[in-house]
């Protein structure tokens, strides 16, 4: 073969970051090495693979067209590797998960997973559904666990198990011990959301879409556990999802508010890439986020360990 799997990482490394000095710090390269085998890579079949505007390297259709090839090549070699060496477990794994299933259910496949697997070893990050999405889709992440709809037309989306949002406030705010209430009411309180780009907030706008009132948001936050302290110190109501808020209602420090006009369901879903090779770790990952929900109706039923 005219190249080797060595520009082969550097080339996906560089496609990855379009950096080749970020490349390199996240091969353990030198700046100058890893630009070489970039040069040479592309001057043994006389193609450009990247459009360099100005110190950004960003792929070119040949490029783009190249990279899941590469991916998939170095993923089956990593294994073939593994093999040989005569090692347990499935090697590495990137998965990404959004902020509901990465804080209370992520860690807890994880755990499982290398129990299981000792020597292998898992990364996870933890953002919105629009940054893991854009991960997939660029190869920065074998696998993404996301809330609610995905419609990219490059990555494969499956459904995993039911989750429901819920309007809830603090004990002590005037809506707490009104049951239902109707629509027009609530769009008048003050709102702690998360923020655009996650896939709660898209569920939510998209139960609110046939309410034209604005909306008073008063917060706007990247992150569930501030939207719960925000709404128990009585600054508004907020929606977020019924898994994050079980063991609150359980404690009586957050309540929540009936709100039968509103449609909160969705789907937690897996994701990845239509071109990305499914290694023996994603198919076994994947079986052990089935398990945990195996008879389950909604994600709010898993049994959790209990919070204090």
């Amino acid at each position: 073969m005219r190249y080797s799997l060595r520009q082969l990482e550097v080339f996906v490394a560089v496609g990855r970051c379009e950096s080749v000095s970020r490349a390199a710090e996240a091969l353990v390269m030198s700046q100058s090495a890893t630009s070489t085998a970039l040069g040479e890579f592309e001057r043994q079949f006389d193609s450009q693979l990247f459009d360099r505007v100005g110190k950004t390297l960003r792929l070119n259709e040949l490029g783009r067209q190249l990279l899941p090839k590469a991916v998939e090549l170095l993923d089956r070699a990593r294994e073939i590797e593994d093999l040989l060496e005569g090692k347990a477990g499935f090697g590495a794994l990137q998965i990404g998960a959004t902020l509901t299933i990465g804080n209370y259910l992520a860690a807890l496949i994880i755990a499982s997973f290398l129990q299981r697997h000792p020597e292998s070893r898992i990364r996870l990050q933890v953002h919105n559904t629009a940054t893991i999405v854009h991960q997939v889709v660029h190869h920065e992440l074998d696998l993404g666990l996301i809330e609610g709809d995905c419609h990219h037309p490059d990555l494969e989306v499956q459904s995993w198990v039911e989750d429901e949002l819920v309007v809830f406030c603090s004990p002590a705010y005037p809506l707490a011990q009104r049951g239902e209430v109707p629509l027009e009411e609530l769009t008048a309180q003050p709102w702690i959301l998360r923020e655009h780009g996650s896939g709660t907030r898209e569920t939510f706008d998209h139960a609110m879409r046939h309410h034209r009132a604005p909306l008073n948001i008063r917060l706007e936050l990247e992150h569930t556990e501030a939207i719960k302290r925000a709404v128990e110190f009585g600054l508004g109501i907020g929606c977020i999802s019924r898994l994050t808020l079980r063991e609150a209602f359980r404690r009586g420090s957050l309540v929540p508010i009936a709100t039968p006009e509103l449609d909160l369901r969705r789907q937690f879903r897996f994701l990845w890439h239509k071109q990305k090779y499914q290694t023996a770790g994603m198919r076994e990952f994947l079986a052990l986020c089935r398990a945990m929900t195996a008879g389950i109706q909604r994600s709010d039923e898993i049994p959790l360990p209990l919070i204090s």
